[in-house]
């Protein structure tokens, strides 16, 4: 177990912080010492950036920095309702309007199930890392393992950049639904200031609030929050019932007669967009330290989760195509102007409960799934150590609770949603490709028993994997008509270098509990899906991804990299004690 420096920083001292619950670290106790550590900069970089943690690592000697356990309450059921209660919010009565209208047509049902598909490779990745490293820090945790610290740190930057962001996006339409259920519009409910610029104009007390309540159950008990996520999605799945029965009286097959209007390109292009409406399941995985059997109810809670989302959202998608002409559908609210067009005007009010039960429950997954990233992250000293503290009692994360609400009402407070929509996705995609690539470099590579040679063909593969992706989705953003000859050259790189990794390269791990199937290929089919979808992001969006990342870059160089290298050289002197305290006594 770690101790001196490790646990001291996040001790009671009463109601009070002080600055040792934010930099205990050496580096950090004198100016003398902090313009030290900045002269060994460069030193500690490279150690940094090419560190590696383990698996007992991140399961014993991380886990031992919080004091206390998380409470193991959990189980399969819980987990398929948190997977299903983080994913379907808002997305379907929203992003398939635009998606029908403006691409795929009747084919949306299409859409969704490719982009679903390619989600469902995503959790698969997720899975076999969440049975094998079941602790609060997630993708952190695994990147840590197979990447490394820095590759680690700027993933972490962005997830919490990503959940703070989606957090105040969904706090925010939280109001806008409630105000439809009302009879009103959204901005009669918040304070409107005209001498804000228009962006950040309209504050927004409901949406505090909000996420002020979700952050309250969410701190008080895991189990509660888990019985309270069970109870609502369940009602929400109700409301999905009523609005595909009500909406099938209405069907119309003729809507399907020109079923794709703009061909595979307008399927795909709209497949793109609505893989946004299965972000949120990557918060499951970090309940790991929370779930009695992770071996068996971490797969069957992630994958059942996702393909009862998939099946739900193909359905209902389906249905409004068949209530309406594809070209009628309205962008902003589909289902509740199908509903009126079709003389159902009550029916709104159907729809807006709807998404008010599934954004509640995106809210608090996404709280939940915030304050165990940051939990984890604070375990290695690359965020201030006091968030890593669980409170004995309730056996949750309250510090790390309380501050990620912080950050998600300040910004939900004053930002619009446009504003938000446009930071979320590069960020998630981003992510979920790291996730991928490490799994292959876990499952090919170990350090001391993988050869030279198959540790360099790997890389070589590897590399080829992703500019191969790559390159399909520049051709897919620049060029417009078939050009089909360009992805035959880029899909053929990539099919090659997936096969040449599983012809040339000996696996060096196998799973113990649970493993991703036909290894490499879903792996590598899944960085490529999740490059392609960038294709599709619009310049800004890389433009603020790049910035962000910049900021983290600089933020690291003068902060965590000092803190998490004083950390590492403390883990390193305590297991030396260890064993040689071990060999004493034998």
């Amino acid at each position: 177990m770690v101790t001196s420096g490790s646990n001291s920083s996040i001790k009671k001292r009463g109601c009070a912080l002080t600055k040792q619950d934010f930099l205990p670290e050496e580096s950090f106790q004198s100016w003398g010492n902090y313009a030290k550590a900045l002269s060994s900069t460069k030193t500690r970089l490279k150690d940094r950036l090419f560190a590696r943690s383990d698996d007992n690592l991140e399961l014993h000697a991380m886990r031992a920095r919080s004091e206390h356990e998380m409470k193991k309450t959990l189980n399969w059921f819980d987990l398929i309702w948190f997977g299903i209660g983080a994913v379907m919010g808002a997305g379907i009565f929203v992003l398939t309007g635009e998606a029908a209208r403006n691409d795929a047509g009747p084919a949306v049902v299409i859409s969704y199930l490719i982009s679903g598909t390619s989600a469902l490779l995503s959790v698969l990745c997720y899975t076999e890392f969440s049975v094998e490293l079941p602790v609060a820090g997630g993708s952190f945790a695994y990147l840590r393992v197979e990447l490394g610290d820095f590759i680690a740190y700027i993933a972490a930057g962005n997830i919490l950049f990503e959940y703070v962001v989606a957090g105040a996006s969904v706090a925010r339409s939280w109001t806008s639904y409630f105000a439809t259920l009302c009879n009103h519009d959204p901005n009669d409910f918040r304070i409107n200031i005209s001498s804000f610029p228009a962006q950040y104009g309209h504050l927004d007390p409901i949406a505090v609030a909000v996420s002020i309540a979700i952050c309250i159950g969410a701190c008080i008990s895991m189990k509660g929050s888990s019985r309270f996520n069970s109870v609502a999605t369940i009602i929400h799945l109700v409301i999905l019932l009523f609005i595909l029965v009500a909406g099938l009286t209405k069907a119309n097959p003729a809507n399907y007669e020109s079923f794709a209007p703009n061909g595979i390109r307008g399927i795909l292009k709209a497949s793109a967009v609505l893989f946004f409406a299965y972000v949120g399941f990557d918060g499951v995985a970090t309940l790991g330290e929370e779930i009695k059997n992770p071996g068996r109810d971490i797969p069957i809670g992630l994958i059942g989760s996702m393909l009862i989302t998939i099946t739900v959202y193909c359905i209902l998608s389906g249905t409004l195509c068949l209530m309406q002409p594809y070209s009628e559908i309205d962008v902003d609210a589909p289902f509740t102007k199908a509903f009126q067009a079709a003389g159902m005007n009550w029916a709104k009010f159907i729809v807006a409960l709807g998404a008010l039960k599934g954004m509640t429950t995106v809210l608090l997954a996404n709280i939940i799934g915030q304050a165990r990233y940051f939990t984890h992250i604070g375990r290695t000293h690359m965020a201030p150590p006091f968030l890593a503290a669980i409170n004995e009692r309730t056996g949750t994360p309250m510090n790390a609770t309380v501050i990620m609400t912080i950050a998600n009402a300040v910004v939900a407070f004053f930002t619009s949603l446009d504003v938000l929509s446009n930071l979320l996705s590069i960020s998630t995609l981003f992510i979920f490709s790291l996730v991928a690539l490490a799994l292959l470099v876990r499952r090919y590579y170990v350090t001391g028993e993988t050869s030279n040679s198959d540790r360099n063909k790997l890389i070589g593969f590897l590399a080829v994997i992703i500019g191969s992706s790559i390159a399909t989705a520049v051709y897919w953003a620049v060029v417009e008509g078939n050009g089909w000859v360009g992805y035959v050259v880029t899909v053929s790189i990539w099919f090659l270098a997936t096969l040449g990794l599983q012809l040339s390269v000996k696996q060096a791990r196998k799973p113990k509990m649970w493993g991703v199937p036909l290894l490499p290929w879903l792996p590598s089919a899944c960085i490529a899906a999740n490059v392609f979808i960038m294709g599709s992001i619009d310049k800004p969006s890389f433009v603020r991804f790049i910035l962000w990342t910049l900021v983290l870059l600089l933020y690291y160089l003068f902060v965590p990299l000092h803190a998490s290298y004083d950390a590492a050289r403390e883990t390193e002197r305590t297991a030396n004690a260890l064993n040689i305290e071990a060999g004493v006594a034998q």
